[in-house]
């Protein structure tokens, strides 16, 4: 499928049926999100693959809308490993790791795709209720989740999926 395509048929998705993902394609997709670019190539992203009933439960009782996924991703980064700007004035703290997370999920998210494996990004959670659920380092940072599996019969994309704003309210031309 051209890129474009794909892009265009992807959707959250917010209705998914028990099948659990095969270990093949979990690993396709981790594979190619550490395929992704990320700031002098310092790649700071540090996923973690939840898909035991343990890991679920503690994502339910973090998450409300899980949307009952068989997997789970929480994709984060080393803030120690991250790249700085040292020459940012506006910035002076500004560090690539949320960048170079987000980079990574968005790639991994539309390979998944390509295999037939939809998901929904997800942010709607507190940031240290998932740190100590999962027992993470202090320096390891979430940045989102995103819950991965097949569409169950009925599912289908959500009417805003097709809302798009013109080009011109976007996108200014210097």
């Amino acid at each position: 499928m051209d890129f474009e395509k794909l892009a265009a048929e992807r959707y959250s998705e917010r209705l998914f049926d028990s099948r659990p993902v095969e270990q093949e394609k979990i690993d396709k997709i981790l594979a190619v999100g550490r395929l992704a670019p990320t700031a002098c190539n310092y790649q700071p992203q540090r996923i973690y693959v939840m898909q035991s009933e343990e890991a679920l439960k503690k994502v339910r009782n973090i998450r409300v809308s899980h949307f009952n996924a068989p997997l789970m991703m929480l994709i984060c980064y080393d803030a120690a490993a991250a790249w700085r700007n040292p020459r940012d004035e506006m910035y002076d703290s500004y560090c690539s790791g949320e960048q170079d997370a987000t980079i990574v999920a968005a790639t991994m998210m539309y390979e998944a795709q390509e295999l037939g494996v939809h998901t929904v990004w997800l942010r709607g959670f507190n940031s240290s209720e998932v740190k100590k659920a999962f027992s993470l380092p202090e320096n390891i940072i979430p940045v989102m989740m995103f819950a991965m599996g097949y569409p169950a019969n009925n599912s289908a994309p959500n009417p805003w999926h097709f809302m798009r704003k013109p080009l011109d309210e976007t996108v200014t031309v210097l």
